[in-house]
């Protein structure tokens, strides 16, 4: 037989149904933090690549800028290396050209002068023959010399005997057609541009030019 349960007993059911709801509010919580953490995770790991693509590409921009500097220096070095390849080879062959022009053996017995440039245009005219590059430099030395002396506006044939003049600028061409290095012409003519005012545009016929 059954007995029925007092009217003032009531059963609490709540209690269950309560605890069922907080444990369902803590899983959810757990989940959503968990959610979290791996967005968070996630969006590190983005950055991180971010800014490591952006390093990269910064650190592929600066090696293209130094490579691009080191392309200019190295095109700087070559363009000089051409030039002073270029300036060699028109200093060996003036070299050449000059050491074929022959030394007169017989000289005038005076020639008027009144500077030492004067003298050498003279020489030119009379001779038919260039001077060197590095004597027609020593002519305009010589006459530099001059400036600010107490003899500057006496003629040049006053000072020295016209002989002595002529036989010093033949004694110094000499040396300059024998004796010149193609490598230091090249050098002096890299430095001055305008190297060419003291090359004579002079050509005398060699009689014989392989010798």
């Amino acid at each position: 037989m059954k007995m029925a349960m007092p009217f003032g007993e009531q059963v609490d059911v709540s209690s269950d149904e309560s605890s069922s709801s907080d444990g369902d509010d803590h899983k959810a919580e757990s989940e959503q933090m968990s959610n979290n953490i791996a967005v968070n995770q996630v969006v590190e790991e983005l950055v991180s690549e971010g800014t490591k693509t952006i390093c990269d590409h910064l650190d592929m921009f600066k090696c293209e800028s130094e490579h691009m500097s080191d392309n200019l220096n190295i095109g700087q070095d070559v363009e000089e290396l051409v030039s002073e390849d270029a300036f060699l080879r028109r200093a060996r062959m003036y070299q050449e050209y000059m050491q074929l022009v022959p030394i007169p053996t017989q000289t005038h017995s005076s020639i008027p002068c009144t500077s030492w440039a004067g003298l050498a245009a003279s020489i030119k005219k009379l001779y038919g023959q260039p001077l060197h590059y590095l004597t027609n430099l020593c002519i305009k030395q010589r006459d530099q010399m001059r400036i600010g002396a107490d003899d500057e506006v006496d003629p040049l044939e006053m000072l020295i005997h016209p002989t002595k003049a002529e036989s010093s600028i033949w004694l110094m061409e000499e040396v300059h057609r024998r004796t010149s290095s193609p490598h230091y012409l090249a050098k002096l003519w890299l430095a001055d541009p305008m190297y060419h005012v003291y090359i004579d545009p002079i050509f005398p016929k060699l009689q014989n030019p392989s010798k």
